[in-house]
């Protein structure tokens, strides 16, 4: 549960990072200056609608720091100018050589067998394959 008076302090504290007034915020994240003023006095909670319009107008604004105040505002932005490649299904560990064995006394019994394979798409959504 978000905690009202914790939250209309992150909010004052995003304020006067980019030295803004509520009218100023208000009108940058597209919502009615009395939403902003209700905030910050405690009357109402945020609403998931004003959460993502601050998200997506600032974007140096950790989600989990807004909400409960864990993590770093503004966000800590990476060191390094190469951008890491993500894991895939392909490149995660070397493949396994299993050799043809006579004996099936000597067949290895750690091979691990697939569960299932889920692609996941740009859009969000995915697929579910199982075997």
């Amino acid at each position: 549960m978000v905690n009202v008076e914790e939250f209309a302090k992150r909010l004052n504290l995003l304020m006067d990072y980019y030295e803004l007034t509520a009218a100023l915020l208000a009108e940058k994240i597209d919502v009615q200056r009395s939403s902003i003023s209700h905030i910050l006095s405690g009357r109402n909670k945020p609403s998931l609608e004003f959460v993502l319009k601050i998200l997506k107008t600032f974007p140096e604004v950790e989600l989990y720091w807004l909400l409960n105040g864990t993590g770093n505002f503004p966000k800590q932005s990476e060191k390094s100018n190469s951008t890491p490649t993500p894991p895939t299904l392909f490149n995660q560990q070397p493949e396994k050589v299993i050799e043809k064995i006579d004996t099936p006394k000597n067949i290895d019994k750690n091979i691990e067998e697939i569960d299932r394979i889920v692609i996941f798409f740009k859009d969000g959504s995915f697929k579910n394959y199982t075997p």
